[in-house]
């Protein structure tokens, strides 16, 4: 008896932030539960690869894109950008500027990328290296709550790749916000094919991406 295929998806999700806020730390501890202190700055960009049995019938490759800090306004971001469907924004929680920058990430984000329906992708913003000492970036749950949803974010998380806290949640979150666009696009689509009585699988036994559209709309969180 032959098993079930699969239901697959290879997501592309952006790591941004300034330089030295830990986006490598935090790939590297998510794919290869590893830390070390002796990572260099990334220079364009890299790539790291999560594959996710998400559940009985779902495979998800996570591509995990890796953007360098001194890159935010370079007019490579556009192709760096290109195809992503969801993003994580780090900021340092030792360093203010770092905080300060968040806006503008997001910003350039979204301006540049777009979910097939013209709304931004959902981005999550990680307050990372909480383990150590703040600069008193925020002082309660409520304010980042009002930050993320004034800013356009899906949610945020405190993490550390050195102590390995709450990045693996920040990941299950955005890829949910991911899914819930993906299921809401397949719908849409089958709308359009009536031909097919509104039936449509894509991405069965294969990869999917996500889409670039032009146009920009805001988006409630």
């Amino acid at each position: 008896m032959s098993m079930k295929e699969k239901t697959e998806f290879l997501f592309k999700v952006l790591v941004i932030g300034d330089l030295g806020t830990g986006k490598t730390s935090i790939i590297k501890r998510y794919v290869h539960q590893f830390f070390s202190i002796h990572y260099r700055a990334t220079i364009g960009v890299d790539f790291a690869l999560k594959v996710l049995n998400w559940n009985d019938d779902t495979l998800i490759r996570l591509q995990l894109w890796d953007i360098a800090g001194q890159e935010r306004f370079g007019n490579m971001t556009r192709v760096y950008y290109k195809e992503a469907v969801g993003a994580f924004v780090v900021f340092d929680v030792t360093r203010a500027t770092t905080y300060e920058a968040v806006e503008k990430w997001k910003s350039d984000l979204d301006s540049k990328v777009f979910l097939p329906n013209g709304s931004p992708i959902p981005a999550v913003l990680l307050a990372n290296k909480c383990d150590q000492v703040t600069e008193g970036l925020y002082s309660n749950t409520s304010q980042m709550n009002e930050f993320c949803a004034e800013k356009g974010f899906a949610g945020w998380f405190e993490t550390s790749a050195k102590e390995n806290i709450g990045i693996d949640e920040a990941a299950s979150f955005l890829v949910n916000k991911i899914l819930e666009n993906e299921s809401t696009n397949q719908l849409a689509q089958s709308g359009e094919q009536s031909g097919n009585n509104g039936i449509i699988r894509p991405g069965l036994g294969k990869p999917t991406y996500g889409q670039r559209r032009p146009d920009n709309n805001s988006c409630c969180t």
